[in-house]
């Protein structure tokens, strides 16, 4: 037989092919109508923990587009400690494969999409869910998905105002003075969730707790906000469901999926305080018209994300068809 080649393409070779914010923003939206149109093949995430005394652990995604035909599997590491090692806390690989041969088609460093195209579902999300007028986002954590959240979201609301926090003092100001300097706009530093959150018309919670903790409380929650929680391990108040007057996930089946304890709204699954009839829609249903978004100025709407394996998917086939018209990337022999 001829011989089997595919694409390997690093974080530089990514760099290197000029993507851009929007072109992020809009494979994702795209991925989101195809959910709402039943267009992909979407499988539950799976987790390996390693006996590694809980420094982190894996997350696997797998998923597949009918209309682009491409399938992809993610593997990604969630190590909350990486940054005492100068190391991403969060790394990954994706692999790209032809669903009607089976051939693989590419490799792809995942690190910086994992982090983009978290950004791009809350700003699509966002979009859909907060009021168009929004011009207060209050964001707390500092972690590399963070980054992609406050700058998309800025791509699509122009903020009069943006407050950040993390755990760590020299984390949030570097976090802020980076912004800053980025959107070239004054980012507010805080010392604590509730400054950060407290009348925000937008709220991210992307903290990076060990123990769950109730950081943020159903009273930072003014009348037309909208709240995006996705840490791991959940910062949220048991009971500020009782505030929220729509809830919206990505996916219902993967807000029950994995590991008991992760996911940011797992207490209230938990509990029983967090149900299917509860749920007021998923975002890919919203984004394909079939369900209404925000309704009115004063409703107060929690979309909570997990991470859809289908927008890995759907940005890492958009990346290497760019790679593959520069002709960038380092081809490896298969067989």
């Amino acid at each position: 037989m001829t011989g089997v080649w595919l694409r390997y393409l690093t974080g530089a070779d990514i760099d290197s092919i000029g993507i851009t914010r929007a072109d992020i923003v809009g494979a994702v939206e795209d991925v989101l109508a195809d959910h709402g149109n039943g267009a992909v093949v979407f499988e539950p995430r799976t987790h390996l923990v390693p006996d590694n005394g809980g420094k982190g652990h894996f997350n696997i995604l797998r998923g597949h587009l009918s209309a682009k035909r491409v399938s992809g599997v993610k593997v990604v590491g969630d190590f909350v400690a990486n940054f005492e090692r100068g190391l991403p806390s969060e790394m990954a690989l994706i692999l790209l494969l032809d669903p009607d041969t089976g051939m693989p088609r590419a490799i792809v460093d995942g690190t910086m999409i994992t982090e983009a195209r978290t950004g791009a579902v809350t700003a699509v999300g966002a979009k859909y869910l907060a009021r168009p007028d929004a011009k207060v986002l209050g964001h707390v954590g500092a972690r590399g998905t963070a980054w992609w959240n406050v700058v998309l979201l800025d791509s699509l609301f122009d903020f009069d105002e943006i407050r950040v926090t993390s755990k760590r003092p020299e984390s949030r100001e570097e976090f802020g003075r980076r912004l800053s300097e980025e959107l070239g706009k004054p980012v507010r530093v805080r010392p604590d969730v509730a400054s950060t959150l407290d009348g925000a018309d937008i709220l991210v919670e992307a903290s990076r707790l060990t123990d769950p903790e109730p950081l943020v409380r159903k009273d930072l929650l003014r009348p037309g906000s909208l709240l995006v929680p996705y840490g791991t391990i959940s910062a949220l108040e048991l009971d500020l469901l009782d505030a929220v007057d729509k809830v919206v996930v990505d996916n219902w089946r993967e807000s029950q999926s994995g590991n008991p304890r992760f996911g940011a709204l797992r207490p209230q699954l938990n509990a029983g305080l967090l149900t299917e009839e509860r749920v007021h829609a998923e975002i890919g249903s919203v984004v394909a018209g079939h369900q209404p978004g925000r309704e009115n100025d004063d409703e107060r709407i929690l979309f909570w994300h997990r991470g859809l394996s289908t927008t890995d998917v759907a940005v890492a086939d958009m990346i290497l068809r760019r790679a593959e018209e520069a002709d960038v990337g380092t081809m490896l022999p298969y067989r």
